[in-house]
């Protein structure tokens, strides 16, 4: 199965995530399972829109691929927020969570069926801030 995550409302290059410095050069990525230093299509903080595909495999319920993060019956996806120096390295400052629990049952099975699923969230949350933390419907919307 393909997954398709569409990201929208993007905050921005530079963000003020708390007490201290801004934070800038901000970019999105999705990091590997067990690998978080590699990231999936690194995207900028300013852009439009963002999208990834990930490639994955659906065993009855469960779905599993190299960018599908936790156990059976608690997978989800990050999104991976950070800055990106001069010198093209990425540290992470905060990310988002959004679980595979969450897509109702009738889209996963349409999903199952057709072979994709398509995920679209607004990633700016409202302070101004990468959205961050456990992403819920309807802030997330799942469609197969």
């Amino acid at each position: 199965m393909l997954i398709r995550i569409v990201g929208t409302q993007l905050p921005g290059l530079s963000s003020r995530c708390g007490p201290g410095p801004a934070y800038t050069g901000i970019h999105v990525g999705i990091p590997r399972r067990a690998v978080p230093d590699e990231l999936l299509d690194l995207q900028p903080g300013d852009a439009d829109t963002v999208s990834w595909t990930l490639t994955c495999t659906v065993d009855g319920t469960d779905i599993r691929g190299p960018y599908i993060q936790g156990g059976p019956g608690a997978r989800f996806i990050y999104l991976s927020w950070g800055t990106v120096d001069a010198a093209g390295a990425f540290s992470m400052f905060r990310r988002a969570k959004l679980m595979l629990a969450d897509i109702p049952p009738a889209v996963r099975a349409a999903a199952t069926t057709s072979g994709r699923l398509e995920a679209t969230l607004g990633l700016t949350d409202p302070s101004g801030n990468p959205v961050c933390a456990r992403v819920k419907p309807p802030l997330i919307q799942w469609a197969a």
